[in-house]
C-alpha cells in the first residue's frame, strides 16, 4: 500500500468560545485564511492538486451550509471537481477525518488531501435543545441501560486497565454530561484535587515554555479581523463592527495561573460522586469551550518524493476502540494499546504523546495506565492551556505531535483523545528525517 506523510499543519489561535475574539468572526471565512497560510508555507502544492477535502466537527457552526466541507472548498478557491466529505465522531472528528483519507491514500484512491477542524462551541452547546416535539426530544431511554452487555464490566477490561469501573459507575446513566465523566475518572482512580490542579498547572508552563521557545511561531496564524462589540447585557451585537485587531495566540492560556489560584476555584455544579466523594472537577482542570480552525495536508509519499516536498513524518498506524461512557476519558489506553499491540510496539518505544487534555484526570489516568512519563506527555503543552474546539483538536494533535517530532528530533510518537459517548482514537506517527 501507499505510504501517506503529513507535509504540514496550520491553524487559528484557539479563542474562547461565546466571549472570545472570533466570536463576531465567520469561521468560514478564518478557515479559507488558515487553508491558503498552509498552502504558502508549502509553494510546491497549489490548490489545484486538492483531490479531496474533510472536515471535522461537533456541533454545526451556524455559518455553515449542511456540508460544510463544500462551502470551505469554494470558498477557499478549491476546484469543483475536489471531492468532499465531513465526519463527526465528537472530539475524535478531525483525527478521523485524516484517519479516513490516510486510508484512501494507502489505497491508491487518490494522492493529496486536505484534513480540517472546526468548531463553534457556543453552538455546539447548546444542549438540551430548546422547543422540541415529543419526536424530536431526548429519547428517554437513553437514561437507562438497554442489556446486560453495557450495563456490565467488558469481559476484556482488564486486559487494559489495572482496575475495575467501581460498579455504582456502572450502573449510572451512560448518557451523561463530559464534566461528569471527569468526576467518574477521578473517582475511579481515587484522585485528589491537588493532583489535578498541579497538573494543569504543569500543562499552562509547558505552554508557556513553548510558546516563548517560539514553538508555536509556524503553527498559529494571524487572523485580522474585527473585536466583538458586546451590548451592557454582556451579549455580542453583531451588527456593529468593533475595532481591527489580530490575534495570534491562544485565548485559554493563563500566564498568571498559580496552584494557590486554582486551588480556589470551587467545583463545578452538576456533577455527582457516586463513589460519594468530594467534587473535584473545577474550570480550573477542565479543559475551556472554544472556538478554532486547524488545517492538516497529507499526501501519498511519493507525490511528496515526486514534488520534492521533504515532509514532516509518515503515518505508521491507527486505532479507534470503544469504552463505558461514563468514563470515556481513559479510552485513549484502550486505543493506543491496541495500536501498539498491531504494530508490535512497547510503550517505551514512543518518544511523545500528544493528548487532547479534556479534563486533568483523564490525562493523569491514562498517564498511569500507560506508563508515560511527563517528559514524553504533552511536552508543549496541551488542551488544558490551548483549548479544546472539538472539531479542531483532531487535526491540531496530529500536526503539533509531527511538528514537535521535527523541533526535538524524536523518533516515534502517537496522537491520542478520548471521545464523548465512549471511544479512544490514536495516530502513531514517525519522524522522516
Amino acid at each position: 500500500m501507499e505510504e501517506v506523510v503529513i507535509v504540514d499543519m496550520k491553524r487559528s489561535p484557539f479563542t474562547m468560545a461565546g466571549k472570545g475574539n472570533l466570536v463576531a468572526t465567520r469561521l468560514d471565512k478564518v478557515a479559507v485564511e488558515v487553508i491558503h497560510a498552509l498552502l504558502t508555507a508549502n509553494p510546491k502544492v497549489d490548490l489545484g492538486m486538492i483531490e479531496e477535502v474533510g472536515l471535522g466537527q461537533v456541533g454545526q457552526a451556524g455559518e455553515l451550509l449542511n456540508m460544510g466541507s463544500a462551502q470551505i472548498a469554494q470558498l477557499a478557491g478549491i476546484p469543483y471537481e475536489c471531492t468532499k466529505f465531513e465526519s463527526n465522531r465528537q472530539c475524535g472528528s478531525s483525527m478521523e477525518v485524516l484517519q479516513r483519507m490516510s486510508q484512501a491514500i494507502m489505497l491508491g484512491t487518490y494522492d493529496v488531501g486536505l484534513c480540517l477542524g472546526i468548531e463553534r462551541m457556543d453552538k455546539s452547546l447548546m444542549w438540551p435543545m430548546q422547543n422540541t416535539t415529543r419526536i424530536t426530544q431526548i429519547n428517554p431511554d437513553l437514561f437507562k441501560h438497554h442489556n446486560a452487555w453495557q450495563a456490565n464490566q467488558a469481559t476484556d477490561h482488564r486486559k487494559y486497565f489495572s482496575r475495575d469501573i467501581p460498579q455504582s459507575i456502572l450502573q449510572s446513566s451512560p448518557l451523561c454530561t463530559m464534566l461528569q465523566t471527569g468526576q467518574n475518572v477521578a473517582d475511579m482512580y481515587d484522585l485528589t484535587r491537588n493532583q489535578l490542579d498541579n497538573f494543569s498547572l504543569k500543562s499552562h508552563e509547558k505552554y508557556q515554555h513553548a510558546f516563548e521557545q517560539g514553538f508555536y511561531q509556524d503553527e498559529i496564524i494571524s487572523i485580522h479581523t474585527n473585536a466583538p462589540v458586546w451590548t451592557e447585557d454582556g451579549r455580542c451585537d453583531f451588527k456593529t463592527l468593533g475595532e481591527k485587531i489580530t490575534i495570534n495566540k491562544d485565548e485559554g492560556f493563563r500566564a498568571d495561573t498559580s496552584a494557590d489560584k486554582l486551588a480556589q476555584l470551587n467545583p463545578v455544579r452538576g456533577v455527582q460522586s457516586y463513589l460519594q466523594r468530594e467534587i473535584i472537577i473545577t474550570a480550573g482542570n477542565s479543559c475551556p469551550t472554544n472556538d478554532g480552525v486547524s488545517a492538516c495536508l497529507i499526501m501519498s509519499a511519493s507525490k511528496a518524493k515526486a514534488l520534492g516536498i521533504k515532509p514532516l513524518a509518515k503515518i505508521k498506524g491507527m486505532q479507534v476502540s470503544g469504552i463505558k461512557p461514563q468514563v470515556m476519558g481513559v479510552g485513549p489506553v484502550i486505543a493506543v494499546k491496541k495500536l501498539l499491540e498491531k504494530q508490535q510496539m512497547l510503550m517505551d518505544d514512543i518518544d511523545l504523546i500528544e493528548f487532547n487534555e479534556a479534563f486533568a484526570s483523564q490525562a493523569v489516568a491514562t498517564c498511569h495506565e500507560l506508563g508515560i512519563n511527563d517528559e514524553r506527555f504533552n511536552i508543549n503543552g496541551g488542551s488544558l492551556a490551548i483549548g479544546h474546539p472539538l472539531g479542531a483538536t483532531g487535526t491540531r494533535l496530529v500536526g503539533t505531535l509531527a511538528r514537535s517530532l521535527q523541533w526535538h528530533q524524536k523518533k516515534f510518537g502517537i496522537a491520542t483523545q478520548c471521545i464523548g459517548a465512549g471511544m479512544g482514537i490514536a495516530t502513531l506517527l514517525e519522524r522522516v528525517n
